[in-house]
């Protein structure tokens, strides 16, 4: 799967990986190959990104998630450090 976290002034990261989990309004959940078509508001929280490489964590402040053929789109309203 492919990844892409953006913010209005850059992108974070893009990248494949093996599972996403991301803090959504109702609740943090896992996108995993294949998963369902979904668009879901995101809440101030963790982005947690497993891959080949290992794990990294990003912190976001809102935003929305959008899930389509294996490819993830997070759109935040910002990253911070």
């Amino acid at each position: 799967m492919t990844l892409e976290i953006l913010t209005p002034d850059k992108k974070v990261f893009e990248g494949e990986v093996t599972s996403v989990t991301v803090p959504g309004t109702l609740g943090s959940f896992q996108i995993l190959r294949g998963h369902a078509p979904i668009i879901s508001t995101l809440e101030d929280g963790l982005v947690i990104i497993k891959s080949a490489a290992g794990e990294d964590t990003f912190s976001i402040k809102g935003g929305v998630v959008e899930v389509l053929d294996n490819k993830i789109i997070v759109l935040a309203e910002a990253v911070l450090a």
